[in-house]
């Protein structure tokens, strides 16, 4: 890649495209906090955003105030649809505001902020399709924030830890009586083995649960901040949300409450649209003389905007803000949570407020509008806001050109992607794996694998390996081309260079393997999980289960169903069903299928619930059809 392009011209020439409307997101709570009773001072969870440009999409509400970028005049806002002049020139469509003013002066690089959390972390930044990470494939939320780096583990600690897995695992799904075997077993327990085990089963909160009450009557041994909080982490990514309020409760009575046992709670109910215990949470920091500071606030609606829910953060925000005086962070969320609902309206009024207050948009505020728009479609005006940027500051940073490149690799415009890294590269600005990564995928759904290998002998050339998501997206890219043997060189070769398969690795392992009609190796991906303790999700499962329908071996399927269940899990949303019904029809078995009708029901899986019921009654048809009569014929 050797093209480079002149500093002074626009990077790229795109038209705009016509903004789609997109609805704000509404949610609802679903129950009080029973738990924490809401101080009256606290505002209504959900309140009526402002009027103006309160509507979805790009271009509704109109208003009379401006969009601008620091340093330069307003430009107004668009106009409403019914004026005449805008009628006359743009009739049915919609603008985003414009987002360029007069020049800026030149600013030197923004420093980074001190003493906050990331806003905007690469993983998230980067998740849609043409650049793939953990967030945006088949297993959401492998990167638990909560768990705590501990030392490397010696050997005798790595196998007590197995030893009390395996007694989980095979005792808990039996229904026997697994704390009985545990005491016999003489465990050594340590704050850092029931970490370490919990972490083993995060995905199935019974067991888990189950296990840390036995550790916690053990003589000897008492949880403290760090085993509560890895339980309550759990308990929150499984929406066990009742219990996850009486244990908050508990935690105060042990004093064992922390901020970080907060921050997880808060990010778990927001993530569910819990708003009303989200907001409890602050009455309950109050309750034990927590201070609920503007980092606190600052996470509550960071989890809002994340969770798509930009409208309630705002109104909360509105209420709030007295309490809580905003800073570059705050805006910042409430920007991204606008551009997550593609509401650039909203997002331009943030903007302006964040202006008026006194504070210098940074390069993650940037980067954000810059997302925003390009999911908003508004492509063109990105451009602008990107070359500004190269002008007057803040200067882009890496993610700046990746936002653009991983872009540019969705709509397969592979030499506009090229000519960017080049320009990137003449900026000084050195690429990550993040951005090769775009480009590898981007070159591989264009099937032009020569470039895929080109980019990865520079990414070593240039002291910039691939890292294990790289890896992850090869895999990927293999498995949905039907390649499994090339996905599991690529998988060795991971492993050769040092990098745990995640998870998702060995979901996607599985899924080449049984679409590949290779069985025995799906099974195989399987037993290596259990071998090195990587504890399944709902998605390992889900394919798993999958596999066994699409070999023909509904028992097998049967089996673990019913794992799914007995450990907490939620039922596989996404199998054929009604390939896995017809089956136990052919083999004569409607007692299971009622079984399995009884217990969809109560998994909340209606219709599947329905699918099992149907089968099953038409099965029993066809046996009550073929028993003879007295005479020894048949009835039909």
């Amino acid at each position: 890649m050797t093209l480079l392009l002149r500093r002074s011209r626009p990077l790229l020439h795109l038209h705009p495209l016509p903004s789609s409307a997109s609805a704000a997101a509404v949610a609802s709570p679903h129950g009080p906090f029973a738990s924490f009773p809401l101080d009256p001072s606290l505002p209504d969870p959900i309140p009526r955003p402002r009027e103006a440009g309160s509507g979805g999409g790009g271009g509704g509400g109109g208003g009379e105030r401006a969009m601008r970028v620091h340093g330069g005049r307003p430009l107004p806002l668009p106009r409403p649809s019914h004026h005449p002049s805008y009628s006359r020139l743009h009739r049915p469509r919609h603008q985003a505001p414009p987002l360029l003013p007069r020049p800026l002066p030149r600013l030197p690089r923004s420093p980074p902020l001190q003493g906050q959390m990331p806003l905007l972390n690469p993983k998230s930044l980067l998740s849609t399709s043409a650049c793939p990470s953990e967030s945006d494939t088949d297993s959401a939320e492998e990167h638990d924030e909560s768990k705590q780096p501990w030392p490397p583990a010696s050997e005798s600690h790595a196998k007590e830890v197995e030893r009390v897995c395996k007694v989980i695992d095979e005792l808990f799904a039996s229904d026997r009586n697994m704390e009985a075997v545990l005491d016999e077993c003489g465990v050594d327990l340590t704050h850092s083995l029931v970490i370490d085990v919990i972490e083993r089963f995060k995905h199935a909160h019974k067991p888990t649960f189950r296990f840390f009450r036995w550790a916690g009557t053990r003589p000897g041994f008492s949880h403290d901040a760090s085993t509560y909080n890895k339980m309550l982490s759990v308990l929150g990514k499984t929406r066990q949300f009742e219990t996850m309020v009486a244990f908050l409760e508990e935690m105060g009575k042990e004093k064992l409450l922390s901020m970080e046992a907060f921050r997880i709670s808060i990010k778990a109910f927001a993530a569910a649209r819990e708003m009303k215990k989200s907001l409890g949470i602050f009455q309950l920091m109050k309750r034990y003389n927590f201070e609920a500071g503007l980092d606190t606030f600052n996470c509550l609606i960071e989890a809002l905007a994340k969770a798509k829910l930009g409208k309630e953060a705002q109104a909360l925000f509105e209420k709030m803000k007295d309490q809580y005086p905003p800073d570059l962070r705050t805006y910042t969320v409430l920007l991204l949570g606008w551009c997550k609902l593609k509401n650039l309206v909203e997002a331009g009024r943030v903007w302006n407020l964040m202006l008026e207050d006194g504070f210098k948009p940074d390069v993650v505020a940037h980067n954000t509008m810059i997302d925003g728009l390009i999911g908003g479609q508004r492509r063109s005006e990105a451009i602008k806001l990107f070359e500004l940027m190269k002008a007057k500051g803040p200067i882009p940073n890496v993610w700046t050109y990746t936002i653009l490149i991983r872009d540019l690799c969705k709509g397969e415009k592979m030499d506009l992607a090229v000519k960017c890294f080049e320009e990137m590269l003449e900026a000084g600005c050195s690429p990550d794996a993040a951005t090769y990564t775009c480009l590898i995928v981007g070159f591989g759904n264009a099937r032009q694998m020569d470039k895929v290998s080109g980019l990865l002998r520079e990414m070593t050339e240039k002291g910039c390996p691939p890292d294990s998501r790289t890896y992850n997206a090869l895999i990927k890219l293999m498995t949905n081309r039907n390649m499994p043997d090339d996905a599991a060189r690529i998988y060795k070769k991971m492993i050769k260079n040092g990098f745990e398969p995640t998870i998702h690795t060995y979901n996607m392992m599985m899924k080449s393997y049984f679409h590949g009609k290779n069985y025995e190796m799906g099974c195989a991906i399987w037993e290596e999980m259990a071998q090195k303790g990587i504890c399944p999700d709902v998605n390992s499962y889900t394919v798993y289960i999958g596999g066994h329908i699409r070999h023909g071996r509904p028992e097998e399927a049967y089996k673990y169903i019913e794992e799914m269940v007995t450990k907490g899990m939620k039922a596989p949303p996404q199998i054929d069903y009604n390939k896995f019904a017809a089956d136990f029809s052919r083999a004569g078995k409607p007692d299971v299928l009622y079984e399995l009708a009884q217990k969809m029901n109560f998994s909340g899986k209606f219709q599947v619930s329905n699918v099992f019921h149907g089968w099953a009654e038409r099965m029993k048809k066809r046996v009550k059809k073929r028993v003879p009569n007295q005479t020894g014929s048949r009835l039909f």
